[in-house]
């Protein structure tokens, strides 16, 4: 078993009197992706702020080493429509040079739009840039907060097999928040199920039937978990169908 990458031990946080979280611990390991669920005011913003070192915890400890390098993708960004800012230029505001910018927005299908205004860039365009963004870091950890905010339906689908892809060729752990239980169950390996303190954990198919994780997201959830995708095509950026394949039977 690989060496942890990340561990929360017993971490609560209060502010003012109010309990955040709760007696939250998980373990993360390279390679692995977690998923945090739950309904808002969880307290999932808060978790993936302590992880990252932003918010120290009232109680617990928070383990990681020390040179453990950290891409963070946030759940959206608020661009000022008056601020003339291409791809390229938003992307060297962290340091990186020209090469490797054009590697990391090959690496999620954005290779061609360094001169593009970010003002001009769909949903899904923009989600993938800040994707670009955190993996310039070459992260042993990938902290991603609501990855498909603001991407359609089958854009989604692309965006979640493309994180699949970062975590198999990186070989980084991924700290993930998400609302689309759908996707979730289909692409995560272990389900972390928060609502101030962990309601139920395990893997996908585990949570999917625990009475906890029905009791938050509804009685009739069990059509979507444990959900496997499986399909013979691939989606562009905006979910059209762009090519075919097939998988040995």
């Amino acid at each position: 078993m690989s060496e942890s990458l990340l561990q929360l031990d017993r971490v609560s946080v209060k502010i003012e009197q109010r309990t955040i979280i709760e007696n939250v611990s998980l373990q993360l390991r390279h390679g692995e992706i977690i998923t945090v669920i739950g309904p808002n005011g969880a307290g999932k913003s808060t978790l993936l702020r302590v992880a990252l070192g932003l918010l120290i915890p009232t109680s617990g400890a928070v383990i990681k080493s020390d040179n453990t390098r950290i891409g963070y993708m946030p759940q959206r960004l608020n661009l000022d429509a008056s601020l003339p800012l291409s791809t390229e230029r938003f992307l060297r505001l962290g340091g990186s040079n020209k090469i490797k910018i054009s590697a990391a927005l090959a690496e999620v299908d954005m290779q061609g739009s360094e001169q593009r205004p970010l003002q001009m860039l769909s949903g899904g365009e923009l989600q993938r840039v800040l994707l670009a963004r955190a993996l310039l870091r070459d992260p042993d950890l990938l902290v991603l907060d609501e990855p498909v905010q603001g991407v359609d339906l089958g854009g989604q689908t692309a965006m979640y097999e493309l994180i699949g892809a970062v975590r198999q060729r990186h070989h980084c752990g991924v700290l993930m928040v998400s609302h689309d239980l759908q996707w979730v169950m289909a692409q995560t390996d272990h389900v972390l199920c928060l609502n101030q303190h962990i309601c139920c954990e395990g893997h996908p198919q585990h949570v999917g039937n625990d009475p906890a994780y029905r009791e938050l997201f509804g009685a009739n959830v069990s059509h979507i978990a444990p959900y496997q995708h499986h399909h013979n095509h691939q989606h562009g950026l905006h979910g059209e169908v762009c090519s075919e394949h097939t998988h040995d039977a």
